[in-house]
């Protein structure tokens, strides 16, 4: 047997392969969060648009940790909120809110990342917000907006809102609330997430060291801004050469996500 027929053997007879591929994925990102220590009990969420073309998406089943969410485990659900796919579990609504803002007029937002650590969640509740104190954040912060607080986001009136902050961005501040990245496959808004909670965390140890930062140039931000601005470039890096090592390395640490 070839290993596209094994693939296809797979995939269960009520969805594409395309969809079994995107759940796979994303049940891998659920539990690289797990592993990074980014998860949050059963709160916070990720989703991935279903291939095809309706706006379908992905989001886990509200009940589950994120290390025990499986691809076969994945609810599906469109714009209006309605399951498509049957589960004993029902999803966040809050997490819906967001998402669904997001995929409704984002095309290239494949993937939706939203997380609430300790670090990320100090920065966006500081006036400062994320400085570009270091070549990490300055991987962050020429791709960064920024949404104020509305409370737990179950009113679907602060789309609009959420939208317009967002903008045609690839990592957002939820002032009081958290981080959130998106990319055009489940890989790239991973390695975004990544590096924004890193950026937070460096913040975070050098403002605690209580003395003055040592200034970066501008015309070192500006070098750096415009050669990360390439998006076609990030997505490359993302899905040939950050993801592949990152299953592997779930595959040894965290297997049974793509059953």
């Amino acid at each position: 047997m070839s290993p596209a027929e094994a693939r296809l053997k797979e995939v269960p007879s009520d969805m594409t392969e395309a969809e079994w591929q995107q759940r796979v994925n994303l049940a891998a990102c659920y539990r690289l969060v797990a592993l990074y220590g980014w998860d949050d009990l059963v709160d916070t969420h990720i989703s991935a648009r279903v291939p095809g073309p309706n706006h379908h998406f992905l989001i886990n089943p509200y009940g589950l940790m994120f290390d025990e969410i499986t691809a076969s485990s994945l609810v599906k659900v469109d714009l209006h909120g309605n399951q498509l796919s049957e589960s004993e579990y029902s999803i966040n609504p809050a997490g819906f809110t967001i998402h669904s803002a997001i995929h409704e007029v984002r095309e290239d937002a494949i993937c939706v990342l939203h997380l609430h650590t300790l670090d990320g969640t100090a920065v966006s509740s500081s006036a400062e917000g994320l400085l570009p104190l270091n070549q990490t954040a300055q991987l962050v912060t020429h791709d960064l907006a920024y949404h104020d607080y509305e409370g737990i986001a179950l009113d679907h009136d602060e789309r609009p809102r959420l939208q317009k902050d967002l903008g045609n961005h690839n990592h957002m501040l939820l002032r009081n609330h958290g981080t959130l990245t998106v990319g055009r496959s489940v890989a790239s808004a991973f390695e975004r997430m990544y590096h924004l909670e890193r950026a937070c965390s460096m913040q975070v140890r050098t403002r605690a060291l209580g003395t003055p930062v040592y200034p970066v140039e501008a015309i070192a931000i500006e070098k750096n801004s415009e050669l990360l601005a390439n998006r076609d470039n990030a997505e490359l890096r993302a899905t040939t050469l950050v993801w592949p090592p990152l299953l592997r390395k779930l595959d040894r640490e965290s297997p049974g996500y793509r059953s």
